[in-house]
């Protein structure tokens, strides 16, 4: 049903795209500059649906009094034909009521370019500013892109839990859910110690025990005090889990087809908006068209990408020296993606010592069936592996990274009732969206970014 029929006055963009000149229409957003001559007064108008919004006419300049960048408009006119290069339609306007009038001396935005940290400090406004308006679009773009991957290949979606009693990735980084205040978890609302969630894999293991194929998209949380711009403590990630695989190589190419899929996604319906952050970078249309080629990602173990990143210390002189049996700092990653392949590659094979309980060994005893997948921008875009599916292996492996087996007795439990070869992964959403766009900080990606000492709203 289109929005006409709903009641609801059409979108900028359906009124360009499917408008032709001379017809009346009607129209509403938010002023983003004006301009009044002695004869005539433009504005630009904007309600978010697309890049540049629409100019509109004003043949009498006294129909522009009042007019501020920022407030809110309806507008009626007629379409035509712009003259102009920018933008194909305009709207010579006949009536115009405003709204909700906007102060012209407190406004913050006004028509020049804004820097992204100056954005960060009036987040209840930003969204009217050109790039987090982009941004978000993508980022609408983007989620639909990935549901159509899924859906195209039969995985079910399950919401996974906020709260959860576990925290799958063993490091401690989580988020105490409470009520009293009190230290004493047993008289807490739960009667336990809770978390919100860090990942939602051990719950999509549940229920990859029925269905062949889960995913879901959903928010996680960390308590990492991290000030970079890799790092949220609230974000989104994308995670799936496929059973009866025990194939490394079968996993590498559902993620590698995910991503593929969701770039040229992307490309086919949000041009505008890649071409506007490619405007500012040299690498990111080679990069996008390398990640819809259907030409296969470059993979290579972990101890390739030793030797590789330790042939290339002597040059690159890294604050980190690499080293077999220690984990790739962002610097190692960057220089794998953006230098030395200069696009995605996959990482194989990790030492075991390093990585999580839940993922299963190789046969030689010191790595375990995982890959990182690296790209030029956020590094690591997405990691999974095999999953142990053997009781006791698992059982093993519990025990001797120290958590409290009670606390996972459920998720064992899984291995003992129909058990098969299963695997997974995690994508942070925030970081696909960084790779496309080339912004430098995961703070600009997220509509309202949570981080160590910062939760402004």
């Amino acid at each position: 049903m289109s929005s006409s029929k709903l009641g609801l006055v059409p979108t900028l963009r359906r009124v360009i795209a499917d408008g032709a000149s001379g017809d009346d229409v009607k129209v509403s957003g938010w002023v983003r500059s004006v301009r009044v001559q002695k004869r005539m007064a433009f504005a630009e108008i904007s309600d978010g649906s697309t890049l540049r919004g629409i100019q509109v006419v004003m043949e009498d300049p006294q129909m522009a009094r009042g007019l501020t960048t920022g407030c809110s408009v309806e507008i009626a006119g007629t379409l035509s034909d712009s003259p102009g290069r920018e933008q194909s339609k305009e709207i010579q306007v006949s009536s115009i009521k405003i709204v909700g009038p906007a102060d012209a001396e407190s406004y913050p935005l006004q028509k020049k370019r804004h820097t992204l940290e100056f954005l960060r400090e009036i987040g209840h406004l930003r969204p009217r500013s050109q790039t987090i308006s982009a941004v978000t679009r993508l980022r609408h773009c983007a989620e639909k892109g990935l549901h159509k991957f899924f859906h195209d290949n039969e995985f079910v979606r399950v919401h996974t839990p906020a709260l959860t009693s576990n925290d799958c990735e063993g490091g401690g980084e989580t988020f105490s859910v409470t009520t009293s205040g009190t230290e004493n978890p047993e008289t807490d609302f739960f009667n336990k110690r809770v978390n919100l969630t860090v990942s939602g894999q051990l719950h999509l293991e549940v229920f990859a025990g029925a269905f062949k194929r889960v995913y879901n998209f959903n928010p996680a949380f960390r308590a990492e005090p991290s000030q970079t711009g890799r790092h949220l403590s609230e974000f989104w990630m994308v995670e799936a889990e496929c059973a009866f695989v025990d194939s490394l190589s079968t996993l590498v190419s559902v993620e590698e087809e995910m991503v593929r899929s969701t770039t040229q996604f992307l490309v086919d319906n949000a041009g505008p908006e890649l071409d506007f952050f490619a405007r500012d970078s040299d690498r990111l249309g080679p990069l996008m068209r390398r990640l819809a080629d259907q030409q296969p990602y470059v993979c290579i173990t972990y101890t390739e990408a030793i030797d590789i990143l330790q042939r290339a210390d002597p040059l690159a002189k890294f604050q980190f020296k690499p080293r077999w049996g220690q984990g790739l700092q962002s610097e190692h990653e960057r220089y794998l993606a953006t230098t030395h392949f200069e696009g995605p590659v996959f990482v194989t094979d990790y030492p075991v010592a390093i990585k999580p309980f839940y993922m299963l060994p190789n046969p030689d005893g010191r790595t375990v069936a995982c890959m990182d997948l690296l790209v030029p921008g956020p590094c690591e875009l997405l990691g999974g592996s095999l999953r142990e599916h053997d009781y006791s292996q698992l059982k093993g492996a519990i025990e001797s990274k120290g958590f409290e087996m009670e606390s996972l007795d459920w998720y064992l439990s899984l291995r003992k009732h129909g058990t098969t070869p299963h695997a997974g992964f995690g994508m942070g959403f925030e970081r696909f969206l960084q790779m496309v766009t080339g912004l430098e900080s995961v703070r600009d990606i997220i509509p309202f970014p949570r981080h160590a000492g910062r939760c402004q709203y």
